[in-house]
């Protein structure tokens, strides 16, 4: 099948980005046979990511499953901000984890980075194993996912927790609403809860001058800076007009 004719059937199903979907459909399928099934996989709704079987973040190419949360290309913007506070043999926490893609760009870009990985889905943990040493991609909720030898010592926790109000679900894109499992999206009814919870273990697991990053919308980033605040955090809200990735810090004051 000609990459013009793949371009047509993706432009019929409503896909804007029809020619470069194209090609890298073409490019990834290992057959005809499975480049009719990639085709028409994706005509039928399923997410490029999902189809292809990878995503491409921060110049990677990340492992992604069905159910699992498909890294968002303004979460760049938290990785950013993350790889400025990290040096070799730092600590860094990839909280709520889904594929490990924070984790992953980072571990690229920081030689010798300690790289821990953990979310409550089971499905999520498995996908990120695909990308991070196995032994370091942790199941459980939050903090009690993590091994008690990191506390305290914990350079920068990057987190993308889920922050969409559950009434705004259904309003999502079919991509998300209908691919992505709901404990990746649900943050309850303001957005805040799982932030809230991330915030207040944060001290008990960052290093004294450590940092909470917490990727948020614009509109509730007030509302995950008091979180921080609140649990004695020195917060800051740094946002990307380019990309619209907005990101709530939080350092730990160093003692004394």
């Amino acid at each position: 099948m000609p990459t013009d004719a793949t371009a047509a059937r993706l432009r019929a199903a409503g896909c804007v980005f029809a020619q470069d979907e194209a090609l890298l459909i073409r490019q990834t399928a290992t057959s005809p046979a499975e480049l009719e099934r990639m085709v028409a996989a994706r005509e039928a709704g399923t997410p490029l990511e999902l189809v292809v079987g990878f995503a491409e973040f921060c110049g990677l190419r990340v492992a992604v499953a069905p159910g699992v949360f498909v890294p968002r290309q303004r979460t760049a913007f938290l990785v950013e901000r993350a790889a400025g506070l990290l040096r070799p043999g730092a600590v860094l926490v990839d909280l709520c984890c889904g594929t490990g893609a924070i984790g992953a760009a980072l571990g690229a870009r920081i030689a010798g980075l300690e790289v821990w990985a953990a979310d409550i889905d089971p499905d999520a943990v498995r996908c990120a194993r695909r990308t991070l040493p196995r032994d370091r991609v942790l199941e459980g909720d939050l903090y009690d996912a993590l091994p008690d030898h990191l506390r305290g010592r914990v350079d920068v926790l990057a987190v993308n927790a889920p922050y969409v109000p559950t009434d705004a679900i259904a309003l999502m894109p079919p991509e998300a609403r209908d691919h992505e499992h709901r404990v990746a999206l649900d943050g309850g009814p303001t957005g805040l809860d799982v932030q809230a919870r991330v915030a207040t273990g944060a001290p008990d697991w960052l290093r004294p001058g450590g940092t909470l990053l917490i990727e948020t919308s614009d509109r509730q980033a007030p509302g995950t800076a008091g979180l921080m605040t609140a649990a004695g955090l020195v917060a800051e809200v740094a946002i990307d007009e380019e990309t619209g990735g907005t990101v709530v810090l939080g350092t730990l004051p160093a003692r004394g």
